[in-house]
């Protein structure tokens, strides 16, 4: 049998789409909490609020995230990590 030539050998191209195609996978799971501006946190707080989900303390201006007790001086901060603890839990759940 001859030789294989090496430019008819294309199992590294397949292993390098895999690896892209894993790599989008993983990507597209992450939540991405880099475009929350203060408008849209203050949203998400007062969402979270009505839902009671977290508890304004105006004596000492912070909000406590409810389910995991957190405790936050900025909106945005916990807009984000909301979104994070709830990725994580369904993460969590899926497995």
């Amino acid at each position: 049998m001859a030789n294989p030539d090496s430019h008819d050998d294309t199992s590294a191209d397949y292993e390098q789409f895999e690896k892209e195609l894993l790599a989008q996978d993983r990507d597209a799971a992450r939540v991405d909490t880099a475009d929350i501006d203060d408008t849209m946190a203050r949203s998400v707080v007062d969402d979270l609020v009505d839902a009671d989900v977290v508890t304004p303390v105006p004596k000492e201006r912070v909000l406590v995230h409810g389910p995991s007790s957190t405790v936050f001086d900025s909106a945005t901060q916990l807009a984000v990590f909301h979104q994070g603890w709830t990725a994580g839990r369904d993460d969590a759940e899926g497995e």
